[in-house]
């Protein structure tokens, strides 16, 4: 079993590796006349923070399903980790979202019969994968929640919920994270808490991580800061770091 501390060491140490996430003209119409998606072109590289910002409505979940394979686009191509993702049958799409993809939701989903153990160790089990436990404990105090193993959600506090939803993200080291209103359900000092956390991991480990929110807070976390508005993406912010 590893112990290593920085899990993505092969791609930070690869500039030609392909981008964690790459999204190529993505359009979604519904109903064959509503376009949620309009010629949606994007791409994040291993090792940084993409806020994609926009209202209710705009499309930002949409955008995300189509990203991670949750959802078809209905033209364009969507690619984690150089993998083409869409197109591809269900089961397919779902071995490597399981191998290649995290998510974080704004109300968490952990689920409630589990400990926070067993929460973070269940995206290796549906994997397939045998649990590294010297690597989730790793990641347990990485992301604060190594004295709370034991617990279920329901004992612990908001803000240790998604703190615990970061670190079952992160437990299969995926190429993309993928964050919906990560903070939605987060008090403001909470919500920087977990923008800080959601950075450190990025720069330490080495994924990419792409929130799609509301929370205009996130730029300043961010390396690329989007907007999305009627279907398309437009430039905000970029930090040079």
């Amino acid at each position: 079993m590893s112990t290593l501390t920085a899990p993505r060491e092969d791609l930070l140490a690869a500039p030609d590796r392909p981008a964690a996430l790459r999204l190529r003209e993505v359009v979604k119409t519904y109903d064959g006349a509503h376009t949620v998606l309009d010629r949606v072109t994007l791409e994040a590289a291993h090792g940084t923070l993409t806020a994609v910002l926009g209202a209710a409505g705009s499309g930002k979940s949409t955008l995300l399903h189509c990203a991670a394979g949750l959802d078809d686009p209905t033209a364009g191509e969507a690619f984690v980790g150089g993998r083409r993702v869409s197109g591809l049958g269900e089961a397919k799409r779902t071995l490597l979202r399981q191998g290649r993809i995290g998510f974080v939701f704004q109300s968490y989903n952990l689920l409630p019969s589990l400990t926070v153990e067993e929460n973070l160790q269940l995206p290796l089990r549906l994997a397939g994968a045998e649990a590294d436990r010297p690597w989730l404990r790793l990641l347990a105090e990485r992301t604060g929640v190594a004295d709370l193993l034991r617990r279920r959600p329901g004992a612990l506090t908001a803000v240790q919920q998604q703190r615990a939803a970061v670190a079952r993200a992160f437990a299969a080291r995926p190429d993309v994270v993928f964050a919906d209103e990560p903070t939605g359900a987060l008090g403001a000092d909470e919500s920087a808490e977990v923008l800080d956390l959601l950075r450190g991991l990025v720069d330490d480990w080495g994924p990419a991580v792409v929130v799609v929110t509301r929370d205009e807070a996130v730029a300043s976390r961010a390396d690329a800061t989007w907007a999305l508005r009627d279907g398309r993406l437009r430039p905000v912010l970029t930090v040079v770091k």
